[in-house]
C-alpha cells in the first residue's frame, strides 16, 4: 500500500468517525466529532503542502522551494479549534445546567418536552 492511499484512508476514517459522533443525540460526542473533524482537515491542509526533502523554506536563488503557507495555516487552524473547543465545552456544559440533560433537543427521548424528566427533581437554586 502506498503512502498517499494510507494518509487518504486515515484521513476517511477519522473524517467518517467525526460525522458520525457529531450525528449524536449528546452534547460530549458532538463536541469531540467537531474536534475529530477539525483534526482531519488540519492533515487535509498539511498534507497538500507536501514533505520537501533538502529543500529551503525561504527563496534562496534556484533550486526546490519548501512551501510555507500549509504548515502556517494548520498552526493557525490549530489555535482557533482549541478556542472553539473550550467555547462549545462551555456551551454543552452551560445547556446540561439550564435543561438538566445533556441531550442536543434539551430533553430526554423517552420523556415528551412537556413532562418533566427525573433530572427536573432537584432543587432549583
Amino acid at each position: 500500500m502506498s503512502m498517499e492511499a494510507l494518509l487518504a484512508t486515515g484521513l476517511g476514517l477519522v473524517t467518517a468517525t467525526g460525522v458520525y459522533l457529531m450525528l449524536r443525540g449528546r452534547t460530549f460526542p458532538v463536541v469531540l466529532g467537531l474536534s475529530l473533524l477539525g483534526y482531519a482537515v488540519n492533515v487535509f491542509i498539511f498534507a497538500t503542502g507536501r514533505l520537501w526533502v533538502n529543500a529551503a523554506p525561504i527563496l534562496q536563488g534556484q533550486g526546490p522551494v519548501a512551501d510555507p503557507l500549509p504548515p502556517a495555516l494548520v498552526l493557525t487552524a490549530i489555535v482557533i479549534g482549541f478556542a472553539t473547543t473550550g467555547f462549545l465545552i462551555e456551551l454543552a456544559l452551560r445547556s446540561h445546567h439550564e435543561a438538566g440533560s445533556d441531550h442536543v433537543d434539551g430533553h430526554e427521548p423517552d420523556h415528551p418536552p412537556g413532562q418533566p424528566s427525573p433530572a427536573d427533581d432537584r432543587e432549583v437554586r
